[in-house]
């Protein structure tokens, strides 16, 4: 008989293609299957020809590959699909075998699945892993969650294949990060900052354009020069990369030539959508939603743009000045996306009792995915210092950042509100903050009205005690 596989993947689509040439490249014998067999073939005789491969074309061969524990990675479309993919599986495996959901799943699924493998005395793993195709290939960062006794068996192949960051490149992104649909939230989160950080500099760049005339060259210097100091990240990197590439079929750059309608997935949805239920105010994922749904409406735009009016016009300041305060709203409002991101994060491990790392959460994403930043280190500095820290606004560093940035910041959304030129992320960033650091906020009057209209009833400043007032009959009347 031929020696056993270290490992089974199935779907073998370009991320699970990826995955699998990854944990090949690092001394793992691998077993793939596809649904659709010819894909099987296509790899084998293919990218992973004379490789430590073997093609299955069932998943009863597939498992016979298997050294026991038999761990085995399902990278097939999130949603049915996998459920589809368990209940074949589960007839085949014995008790203390891995399955493992590789998949953008919501935690949802992953929390409803642990339970019902672990009732099987199966093992299961939700792991979020970010960096798209390449990442997948040359080093993800990986978030994995579920059953804790299938860490051991795991960790080794993951933290291998995983992209690696410090001072010698030898920290794995990739630790456990609690049980259940832990690893899957953490992966959504990470998804919804995107968002976020994709929208703000979207926002940098409309009011560079629009506001100072900068052209697609003069951009690719700025978010160059932007790429070496406190900004440094992959989202930096390749919007700089973008305005120095030539429309191929034309005159001009290509980003210039694309339709202004953005697509998504969900996954910021999905965070937006559990910040609600959580009643944390994750204000910047949720206008970054928003942001491309009227994008999306691009006939509506067209239409309005023929009858509604607002301001014209440039800033009349100096051009270098601005730039920089542009750099500086943007640094602060990525602190408060980032800052609301993991106070989400905080408030869903006390919903679900999942004993969440913060500092590592902050490693995970250091490197491989797609917010990976220079920015991060220092979160997770901030969170080494007080695992306990309650907003990142709070820690000294980034408690300083904001106040440095605070005069460019509030320029820029008066500048950019003045001009007309929409800047949904950058105002809800500004007004999340000065939200946050105000110790009285106008619910008071808000309290009242609901106790007024529905006698929903208040508390006072002044007492102990829950209150009622007739409001009708103690008004004022002329």
């Amino acid at each position: 008989m031929s020696e056993l596989c270290d490992f089974g993947l199935i779907g073998l689509a370009v991320m699970g293609e990826n995955l699998a040439l990854n944990i090949e490249s690092r001394g793992y014998r691998l077993a793939v299957y596809n649904r659709t067999t010819s894909k099987v073939d296509e790899l084998i005789n293919g990218r992973a020809q004379g490789k430590n491969f073997v093609g299955t074309y069932s998943l009863e061969e597939l498992v016979g590959q298997l050294k026991r524990p038999r761990k085995v990675m399902v990278m097939v479309k999130a949603g049915p699909a996998v459920d589809h993919v368990i209940e074949s599986l589960i007839p085949l495996l014995e008790p203390g075998d891995v399955v493992i959901d590789g998949g953008n799943t919501h935690f949802a699924d992953t929390e409803r699945r642990t339970k019902y493998l672990e009732e099987k005395q199966l093992l299961f793993i939700g792991t979020g892993v970010s960096g798209g195709e390449e990442g997948a290939l040359k080093g993800p960062s990986m978030m994995p969650g579920g059953s804790l006794e299938a860490w051991p068996h795991v960790k080794p192949i993951f933290q291998a294949i995983a992209a690696k960051v410090g001072p010698n490149e030898d920290i794995p992104c990739c630790e456990w990060v609690g049980p259940r649909g832990a690893g899957h939230y953490v992966k959504m989160v990470h998804n919804g900052i995107e968002y976020g950080d994709m929208q703000m500099i979207c926002e940098a760049y409309f009011l560079l354009k629009h506001a100072i005339g900068l052209t697609n060259s003069e951009l690719y210097d700025v978010f160059a020069e932007w790429n070496q100091g406190v900004l440094d990240s992959y989202l930096i990197e390749i919007t700089r990369d973008i305005f120095s590439v030539a429309d191929p079929e034309g005159s001009g750059e290509l980003v210039d030539k694309i339709l202004d309608t953005a697509g998504a997935k969900g996954t910021g949805k999905w965070m937006s959508q559990l910040a609600l239920d959580l009643g944390v105010p994750s204000t910047l994922v949720t206008e970054a939603v928003y942001a491309r749904s009227l994008s999306a409406d691009k006939p509506g735009r067209v239409r309005a743009s023929k009858v509604l009016k607002g301001p014209e016009g440039r800033y009349e300041g100096d051009r270098d000045e601005f730039i920089n305060q542009v750099r500086q709203a943007l640094y602060a409002a990525k602190i408060c996306s980032y800052a609301q991101g993991f106070v989400q994060l905080r408030a869903a491990a006390a919903e679900h009792d999942w004993p969440l790392n913060y500092g590592d959460c902050a490693l995970l994403w250091r490197g491989g995915c797609i917010i990976r930043a220079v920015f991060l280190d220092s979160i997770k500095e901030a969170f080494d210092t007080e695992p306990d820290l309650e907003n990142l606004l709070l820690a000294p560093y980034f408690r300083d950042q904001v106040h440095e940035a605070q005069p460019a910041w509030r320029h820029v959304v008066s500048t950019a509100a003045l001009l007309g030129i929409p800047t949904p992320a950058f105002s809800a960033a500004l007004a999340y903050y000065d939200g946050y650091r105000r110790e009285t906020l106008p619910a008071n009057l808000l309290q009242a009205q609901r106790d007024y209209f529905g006698a929903h009833t208040y508390q006072r400043i002044d007492r102990e005690g829950t209150f009622h007032t007739d409001w009708l009959r103690e008004r004022k009347t002329p």
